[in-house]
């Protein structure tokens, strides 16, 4: 990749009724733009594989329609109802292999990183996601909270990514100094 063009980042922030999808270009100087949002609403399908199927497909289409160089994707979190947890894992599933599929690279960010990275507080609300977001790229009209999410999830890879380019030093690796 060009280090002189922007690179694309494609946010994921999976859900079994609805998928948020965000779409970012970072620039050298660290310049974000939106560059597309959606909230993909699965829930309307016949069937739970059904939902997995239009995932995979939505997100293949966006993919194949914004070209971008990578993808982050949140984690799952536990939830208390296990089938929920269950479902939401195999809805990332669907988004992840849409992903690697067309051979894009993936990070996964853990939910409270995302909120640190972008808000400041690693317990932020959804409404303080969706302002920060505003701001970030300077988005004048309300960003649904899916969208929002995928986003934020694109705007934490696009700062971790930097930080590690310019301390050569992984993410992950940042917590075990020696």
């Amino acid at each position: 990749m060009d280090p002189a063009q922007p690179l694309r980042i494609l946010g994921i922030d999976p859900g079994s009724q609805r998928t948020g999808v965000g779409i970012i270009e970072a620039d050298a100087t660290g310049k974000l733009r939106c560059v597309f949002r959606a909230t993909l609403r699965v829930a309307g399908e016949e069937s739970f594989p059904l939902r997995l199927k239009r995932i995979y497909d939505e997100l293949g289409e966006i993919i194949d329609a914004h070209r971008p160089a990578e993808a982050a994707v949140e984690r799952v979190f536990m939830a208390k109802n296990a089938d929920s947890a269950l479902k939401l894992g195999q809805a990332r599933g669907a988004a992840i292999c849409a992903a690697v599929g067309r051979g894009l690279p993936v990070a996964e960010y853990a939910p409270n990183s995302i909120k640190q990275a972008v808000v400041g507080k690693g317990h932020a609300g959804k409404e303080q996601v969706q302002h920060m977001i505003g701001i970030l790229l300077n988005v004048r009209e309300p960003v649904q909270a899916d969208a929002a999410d995928a986003l934020a999830i694109a705007i934490t890879h696009a700062h971790l990514r930097a930080s590690e380019a310019r301390t050569g030093i992984a993410p992950a690796a940042w917590g075990r100094r020696k």
